[in-house]
């Protein structure tokens, strides 16, 4: 039996996909060679939340994200960008990828990335004009790295590489947006910087989703929670679904006592 079969078979009746959501996902499965990575995953993003997506090394976190937005190729299932195929609403997306999948050696400066968030505006002809580098240097100025305007990308750390691509993000003044890891390996100053721009970013009625493995934050950074080992194991408020019980489900057991007492002090 093939691995599409057995997802569409294994997989729960579709639930109605709201209209209104920034974000619906239904029986989504994708597979790297005969191991399915994602299997018959439903999820709902709420508007104007700030969701993380959360499980353990390899459970699919990442590769979730990039079937939606089509980066990989899924063997079924779909998605929906408020209520409308990827194609029709890819406008009202931005995407941070992981830091480590960007070739930072290639030669550009700071502001050309940015700028590259504004490729709407630009038009086939890329006719940069003033107003255009106006409206970039005040991304960089929200993500705090106005003064690395000119610095090529490569010549960043990892913490300030990860502030422009967010002000990449920022240009495109999307509706929706997805990060995968953006706090992973960057310094407190960074990661202070970045929650404080998403956190506004949810005040002005924008959606946010971000892949996140610090589960110690995930109260203080998030209002929701999706969590996945391979397969959705719970979706909802942080209060609802953050629980020691899910957790434990979602990790195998693996997570120590220490860690879930830790988290339900906080919880208290």
């Amino acid at each position: 039996m093939s691995l599409e079969l057995a997802a569409n078979m294994g997989a729960a009746p579709k639930a109605e996909i709201p209209s209104d959501s920034p974000l619906a996902i239904r029986g989504m499965t994708v597979s790297y060679g005969q191991k399915p990575v994602v299997f018959s995953v439903d999820m709902t993003v709420a508007e104007g939340s700030m969701t993380a997506i959360i499980g353990p090394n390899g459970a699919g976190k990442s590769t979730l994200l990039k079937a939606a937005l089509g980066i990989v190729q899924p063997l079924a299932g779909q998605a929906l960008v408020y209520g409308k195929p990827l194609k029709s609403a890819r406008h009202r997306i931005a995407y941070v990828p992981q830091r480590a999948s960007v070739d930072w050696d290639f030669p550009t400066r700071v502001i050309d990335v940015v700028l590259m968030g504004l490729y709407r505006e630009l038009g086939l002809l890329r006719r940069i004009r003033p107003h255009h580098i106006e409206k970039a240097r005040a991304c960089l100025e929200r993500v705090g790295m106005t003064d690395f305007a000119d610095r090529q990308i490569g010549q960043l750390s990892g913490g300030q590489q990860q502030r422009v691509f967010l002000a990449r993000a920022l240009a495109q003044e999307a509706d929706l947006y997805l990060l995968d890891e953006p706090f992973a390996g960057v310094d407190a100053a960074t990661e202070k910087a970045i929650i404080d721009v998403l956190k506004s970013l949810r005040s002005e009625g924008k959606t946010v989703v971000a892949v996140h493995h610090d589960l110690t934050s995930v109260r203080s950074y998030f209002d929701r929670v999706f969590l996945i080992n391979t397969r959705k194991m719970a979706e909802g408020t942080v209060d609802e679904a953050f629980t020691s019980e899910n957790l434990n489900q979602t990790y195998g057991g693996r997570l120590a006592t220490g860690q879930i007492d830790q988290l339900e002090l906080a919880a208290g």
